[in-house]
């Protein structure tokens, strides 16, 4: 099953945003550093929010009363103190926007026509607009790339809000992130109304590891597992245990050595010989199987013993070059 990704990148410096613009808009000559790019293909990607213009243009555009506040605010600061908007914005290294990615895997989008992914992209709008809380207008840019390996939204808002600040007992401007994500808890409940909104819409997919914030499987989770099953081999009970099973078979391959069919002969040589080469059997166990049997000679060649007149100890065997 796929899963429903979403997850939110804050930017937190103008300068940010110009290098994100770039990437997004795909106006590099070459993406040396993600050769998954393919710029030949660039014209089928989709903008689901148009941004005809550098980022840092837009932005200024849509903030403009923020930034006219802040101008005549700054008439009444001594000038030593004084700073334009866009370095306030950028010494202050907050948020001036936040990036959204919305994506799945390639066994999601396989078989999708341009029609059914636009459905799913306009689907993570609706997830933006109402259950995000954005307006149209706070939107930047929305693009679905179709130039990489799997089709993904990047969605660059501006989370501007007015809020009542109690030092001037006044409402003013502010870009605030947390009112739209709060913490953690709040992004997980969001993850919730992500899948089900796309479940609703018809889309097959699993809502992932709760509570993460990157990709759904986690690496830590993975070597946390791996550990687990470390420690299980490391325990002698399950050691003898494998070893008891191994000798078993030994037994069922000898069985089958002497009544199967050829066929089934065959099968054991193929068996044993894997075993051996996994380091599962070791000479002397593929020794003990192939004894008096008709593949005696061809299990002893793969191990590299030549049989000598009669079987007797390992010393009857040589090494063969």
């Amino acid at each position: 099953m796929s899963y429903a990704i979403f997850r939110s990148q804050p930017i937190n410096t103008l300068q940010d945003l110009s290098q994100i613009g770039s990437h997004n808009k795909r106006e590099k000559e070459a993406y040396k550093s993600n050769p998954d790019i393919k710029l030949d293909r660039s014209k089928d990607n989709i903008e689901l929010a148009k941004c005809d213009e550098k980022y840092v243009k837009k932005f200024y555009e849509l903030t403009k009363e923020y930034k006219k506040e802040h101008e005549e605010r700054m008439k009444t600061v001594r000038d030593d103190r004084k700073k334009s908007f866009g370095k306030t914005l950028s010494d202050a290294k907050n948020v001036v926007a936040d990036e959204l990615l919305f994506k799945s895997d390639n066994t999601f989008f396989k078989n999708m026509s341009q029609r059914q992914i636009k459905k799913w992209a306009d689907t993570c709008m609706e997830f933006v607009y109402k259950d995000l809380g954005y307006s149209k207008e706070q939107v930047l840019h929305s693009a679905i790339h179709l130039d990489e390996k799997t089709p993904h939204i990047h969605c660059v808002v501006i989370p501007l809000v007015k809020k009542f600040d109690k030092r001037i007992n006044s409402e003013r401007y502010t870009i605030s992130k947390k009112q739209y994500i709060k913490n953690n808890v709040h992004l997980s409940e969001l993850q919730d109304k992500y899948y089900n909104r796309l479940v609703q819409a018809g889309f097959e997919l699993d809502r992932g590891l709760k509570g993460s914030t990157a990709e759904h499987i986690k690496v830590k989770e993975f070597k946390k597992i791996t550990r687990r099953i470390d420690k299980l081999l490391e325990n002698n009970r399950l050691r003898n245990f494998i070893y008891e099973l191994l000798q078993q078979l030994k037994k069922l391959f000898k069985r089958l050595l002497y009544i199967g069919t050829e066929k089934d002969r065959n099968k054991v040589v193929t068996e044993v010989t894997n075993y051996y080469d996994e380091n599962y059997y070791n000479d002397m166990d593929v020794c003990d199987i192939a004894k008096n049997t008709t593949k005696e000679k061809e299990l002893l060649q793969h191990i590299g013993y030549v049989k000598k007149d009669v079987y007797r100890e390992k010393d009857d065997f040589e090494i063969s070059v």
